[in-house]
């Protein structure tokens, strides 16, 4: 009897030698070094507007959605419409459930994979390739359920490369979001601009008729004697002057209106009649913390692009120790199909393997290596990422406070401008100035109302500029999906 069981027994012993052994050339596996981030932010923005404490319960703790946002229920609309036919944003959400199928791929090297099968065969081998010297038919039949060759994952190799694919995909998950942000920024800030082009190009046409009037008038005072040529020509190149603005405008109102179908896929003309000076973005909330920033689309991109690149460190790690994978199978065979499931005819393999290469040229070093240099390159890009932010806020805010003194100096200047323009007439008319003086003073009024105009919507703009810099904007106020919120469960 002990005969019997010496073989089994040494080769017991030499595979926990060989397991042995393994385990201590897995332990010079090298360590690199390894960044972490500086992700701490300062307490207030350059443009010296303070941010309220990190822990700070004020009601303004948190951004509105786009819904409250958005005073203009044509631009609301658009919004809807660019969120749900906008080519890019549909690319950048077709890429972030392909990560989510890699993820699920990944994910599922983690449990056993079972399968049954069956195999039958039979053959008929001559005679003079026999003892017997006559031919001989056989026949095998098998019934099994199979277990693949499955890695015991003891240290942690393939559910690090699942957590690196994880973070993947809440990484382009993010991206999509960071992508929808930019599109109803984008979307806004279009739309702004075309109010803007609307109303500037109804102020433009207001006056090419007022100097219309003014021209038909002066024409006929130089037919009957009463004005000299020199002053018509004054007059009509005034007019001109306000037709060639109106032309203009025209032309860059109808790029607007094309760019803003591109991103919307959906016609705007003609846009509904909106009050004058009526707010089309609402104010954004002041004294938000600092700390809102770390909410960002883009800076949690980089941060699960971080976290995806350590996994990536600690599965190269564990490619210095030993892999373990376990094969088997258990069923029935039987030369005869009808003897498959009799007593006696059952079957089964159970084959362990234990695999660490000794010279692999320097291969899982240099892919060590690789994922510790990939690891603090996503540390520096995280880094770079919210110092970007960061300022993006900054100017953001440093261009709403500028836009506001430029509106309140702007609307000065026009009702000086106005009562200057007046005063101009009322001197042409008693004859104690040129008519130049009306020329100049009717010029510089049309200018001075373009520019009010300008300033307005550019301050909606920095509003815009602002609340996505602060990291809203993300939705338009819908309930967040299920893959958002249960990230772990790609399935479900």
């Amino acid at each position: 009897m002990h005969s019997a069981f010496q073989p089994h027994l040494r080769a017991t012993a030499y595979a926990t030698l060989g397991l042995c052994t393994a385990l201590l050339l897995a332990g010079c596996a090298p360590s690199q070094a390894l960044t972490e981030p500086q992700t701490a932010l300062p307490a207030h923005y350059p443009s010296g507007v303070h941010t309220a404490p990190a822990n700070a319960q004020s009601a303004a703790a948190e951004l509105p959605t786009w819904q409250a946002m958005v005073k203009d229920p044509s631009l609301q609309q658009l919004l809807v419409q660019a969120s749900t036919h906008n080519h890019d944003l549909r690319l950048a959400l077709l890429r972030a459930q392909e990560a989510r199928a890699a993820y699920g791929i990944q994910r599922a090297d983690r449990v056993p994979s079972i399968g049954v099968g069956s195999s039958h065969a039979r053959a008929r081998v001559p005679g003079d390739l026999n003892a017997t010297r006559q031919s001989v038919v056989s026949s095998d039949h098998e019934v099994f359920v199979g277990l693949n060759s499955w890695e015991l994952d003891l240290w942690g190799r393939v559910r690090n490369l699942s957590e690196a694919a994880l973070q993947q995909y809440l990484a382009s998950e993010a991206g999509a979001q960071a992508a929808r942000q930019a599109l109803l920024a984008q979307v806004a800030r279009t739309y702004l601009a075309l109010r803007e082009a609307d109303e500037r190009l109804a102020l433009t046409r207001r006056t090419v008729e007022s100097r219309a009037e003014t021209l038909r008038i002066f024409t006929r005072r130089h037919e009957v004697g009463a004005l000299s040529k020199y002053a018509l020509t004054q007059v009509q190149s005034l007019h001109h002057q306000a037709l060639a603005m109106a032309v203009q405008l025209e032309q860059e109102r109808a790029q607007v209106a094309h760019a803003l179908y591109l991103l919307t896929g959906a016609s705007v003309d003609p846009l509904p009649p909106l009050e004058r000076g009526a707010p089309i973005f609402a104010d954004v909330p002041v004294g938000l913390p600092s700390s809102l920033l770390t909410a960002r689309p883009d800076i949690m991109s980089a941060e699960h692009q971080l976290q995806a690149s350590r996994a990536q460190v600690a599965a190269a790690r564990a490619a210095f120790f030993p892999r373990i994978a376990l094969t088997g199978s258990w069923g029935s065979g039987s030369a005869e199909l009808n003897g498959l499931f009799e007593s006696g005819s059952k079957a089964w393999t159970f084959m362990p393997s234990i695999a660490l290469p000794i010279f692999d040229g320097g291969r899982r070093q240099a892919n060590l290596d690789l994922a510790a240099v990939r690891q603090n390159a996503a540390v520096v890009t995280y880094e770079r990422t919210i110092q970007t932010a960061f300022r993006e806020v900054a100017d953001a805010l440093a261009v709403r406070h500028g836009m506001s003194q430029q509106v309140e100096i702007q609307h000065s200047n026009l009702q000086s401008l106005q009562e200057r323009a007046r005063l101009a007439q009322l001197r042409y008319d008693n004859g104690a100035s040129p008519y130049l003086d009306v020329l100049d003073a009717e010029r510089e009024l049309l200018s001075a109302a373009q520019q009010v105009v300008q300033a307005r919507y550019a301050l909606q703009s920095a509003q815009v500029s602002l609340y996505t810099a602060l990291g809203g904007g993300t939705t338009l106020g819908h309930a967040t999906p299920a893959s958002a919120t249960n990230p772990s469960s790609p399935n479900s």
